[in-house]
């Protein structure tokens, strides 16, 4: 692990997103290490699309350390819907922000990038180092794209200025405070949500989407949390990182494990009308355990019975803000 450890104690950190679901965690983190000077800005008062907004933005928070998770986000079908606005404002964001820390003097930024931006036929483990070999899965291609192209912004500017920036690729995430919101949740709070709600119904029948033959990998949310601050801690170099658990698990393997820790006993109906996503996705996260010892701590079993319990136990609110 590299020696020359960033003590975030004594550092002025500004989290976009901070008040989003892995910001939550992130801020969680940070105050274990005693890091109690986090600025986190509102969508609110700073829109980050914006290059006035950001300005102020900086002259507030005067930051030494940004850790940039804000970010416009959604499942397939919200990426199918919103394709120009994920792309735009995604790219606004980072790109603008990243311009203006370095322009600002900021010491350390740190880039959350998006397993997305991997290419749509990506040989198993994910490597950082295929990340080029192909063009990423058609229906969050966009996303994907305007997220890597900061790995850029931070190779180029680390090469030119000596900027000290850093790419982190978190995989999946899932766990309490997670978006359950139909209109652009993720797979793990979706299926959550659609086999709660069948069994509180007493209905016979859950729709998933795609044929259920696709992989993905989970990380729950704290781990993921934790690997970012122990990048910001001890990693400097602009080569990308994966930020994962190292496991692998199909959509119809999930949905069958989600219904059963649920309760539900109907019956689970595949959609194949509807599109699968990237066939397969489990990363390589031997970098980040040899680079600053990050391995991810959550049994998914354990991670999923959480979340399950938070759904429940917040159903009235999330349905009231649908």
């Amino acid at each position: 692990m590299n020696e020359n450890k960033l003590e975030l104690s004594r550092k002025r950190i500004c989290i976009t997103g901070g008040n989003g679901f892995l910001g939550s965690f992130v801020q969680e983190s940070l105050k274990k290490r005693n890091a109690s000077d986090l600025f986190i800005p509102r969508q609110t008062d700073y829109d980050l699309r914006n290059r006035e907004a950001i300005l102020r933005m900086l002259e507030d928070a005067k930051p030494e350390v940004i850790i940039h998770l804000a970010a416009n986000v959604g499942g397939i079908g919200a990426n199918m819907q919103r394709p120009a606005e994920f792309f735009y404002d995604n790219l606004m964001m980072g790109v603008q922000l990243m311009h203006e820390a370095w322009n600002a003097g900021v010491e350390k930024f740190v880039a959350i990038g998006t397993i997305c931006a991997y290419p749509k036929f990506t040989p198993i483990p994910f490597k950082e180092s295929d990340l080029w070999i192909g063009y990423p899965e058609e229906t969050n291609a966009p996303y994907g794209l305007a997220k890597k192209m900061l790995l850029v912004q931070s190779q180029a500017y680390r090469q030119q200025y000596g900027f000290n920036s850093i790419f982190l690729l978190p995989v999946n995430l899932y766990g309490p405070r997670d978006n359950f919101s139909p209109k652009s949740s993720h797979v793990i709070p979706a299926l959550i949500m659609k086999f709660y709600e069948a069994k509180y119904k007493g209905e016979k029948k859950v729709e998933v989407w795609g044929d259920g033959t696709p992989t993905r990998e989970f990380v729950y949310a704290a781990d993921a949390a934790e690997g970012i601050v122990l990048a910001t801690e001890h990693y400097n170099e602009s080569e990308p990182i994966n930020i994962g658990s190292g496991m692998e698990i199909s959509i119809r393997d999930l949905a069958a494990l989600i219904a059963d820790l649920v309760g539900y006993e109907g019956e689970i109906v595949f959609d194949t009308s509807k599109p699968n996503g990237q066939p397969r996705r489990a990363l390589d996260v031997s970098r980040a355990n040899a680079l600053f010892g990050y391995k991810a701590k959550m049994n998914f079993h354990e991670g999923l019975k959480r979340t399950i319990a938070y759904y429940a136990d917040n159903r009235d609110s999330i349905l009231a803000r649908g």
